[in-house]
């Protein structure tokens, strides 16, 4: 029997009376609010927040909670942007859409910093039972969004990258699952030999935690050999962006097979319109119907891309949906 879990790549959008208060406070420009060095009434204020989200969450009935990474104003760029060794330099564009990040600039050795697990700890004393799931940039994807001037080899800062992530996986607390965010491996994909690199750098940062790890893809499709090299990782699940492109998705499942367990982006993150959720069951009976050859132990069901695009509104709406979607589903599937 199929395990549904609904839950979310997180990247969460932060709510207005948040921005209002941080950006209020006397000193601090946005710039400035993710340095790693914030004071005690900014702290205050991302603890009110995380647990305002980590309750949308739980009412809504997702089963599983992430942290929201509501301080990474530079998206999945944010661990590289936060640590000694990097440079913050110009706003880039955030892939093709119409947010921005500021470039990293690596300048020096990327050694462990410990952002990432102080979040989830945060997260930890907000519900010390919740099921708790990480979010984490997938290595091929913070090495193509940052800029490598120290290193001086494109393969030894991948090397670098995924080690900096696996040493800050390794410090989490205890978690259900870690999503690997790799939107890249799409958009960017890796050529001949990058390929089995991107896969290996992925492998190392997976090894580093007895959680469920879970590589989301997003905005479009694998190709053929990059998915096969990504299968080759020892992960637990592939996510496939059935939002953006349903065809060459199920075409390399049903042609090269994917892992036991599947995370399946079956509602729009990036789109204000909510799906119902007889459509969420709907579109999973569909996937299911057309990969005969696949049976998955755990299907996730989400959101194709991260939530920050949406307003505060439809992104609690999102959850909601998720939530009853899948258990509509499961329900279907008895």
């Amino acid at each position: 029997m199929t395990e549904f879990v609904a839950t979310t790549p997180g990247v969460f959008p932060l709510p207005d009376w948040a921005k209002d208060q941080l950006g209020s406070l006397k000193g601090h420009q946005k710039e400035d609010l993710v340095d790693g060095s914030e004071g005690t009434e900014i702290t205050d204020v991302y603890d009110e927040t995380r647990a305002t989200v980590a309750d949308w969450q739980a009412t809504a009935g997702l089963d599983r909670v992430v942290e929201g990474q509501l301080r990474w104003d530079d998206m999945l760029a944010h661990p590289l942007c936060v640590h000694d060794a990097v440079e913050t330099r110009g706003i880039v564009r955030y892939y093709d859409n119409n947010n921005f990040y500021r470039e990293p600039v690596v300048s020096g050795e990327l050694t462990f910093d410990g952002d990432l697990a102080d979040d989830l700890d945060a997260l930890g004393e907000i519900d010390p039972d919740a099921p708790t799931q990480a979010a984490v940039p997938g290595p091929y994807s913070l090495s193509e969004l940052a800029t490598d001037e120290f290193y001086g080899d494109e393969g030894e800062f991948l090397d670098a990258i995924a080690n900096f992530l696996a040493g800050e996986v390794r410090a989490f607390s205890d978690v259900e699952t870690v999503f690997v965010l790799e939107p890249s491996l799409v958009t960017n994909p890796p050529g001949d030999g990058e390929d089995e690199r991107a896969s290996e750098a992925i492998d190392r940062v997976a090894d580093a935690t007895d959680a469920d790890v879970v590589v989301q893809t997003y905005w479009g499709a694998l190709t053929e050999k990059v998915h096969a090299h990504l299968l080759d990782a020892d992960i637990d699940a592939v996510g496939y962006d059935f939002v953006t492109n349903h065809e060459d998705n199920l075409y390399n499942i049903n042609e090269y097979g994917t892992k036991e367990e599947v995370a399946f982006g079956l509602a729009d993150g990036q789109n204000t319109l909510v799906e119902e959720p007889e459509k969420i069951a709907e579109r999973v009976a569909w996937v299911d119907e057309q990969t005969p050859g696949a049976e998955f132990e755990t299907m996730y069901i989400t959101t194709n891309t991260e939530l920050f695009y949406l307003p505060v509104s439809r992104c609690i709406e999102k959850l909601e949906a998720l939530a009853a979607g899948a258990a509509r589903a499961a329900e279907v599937a008895q």
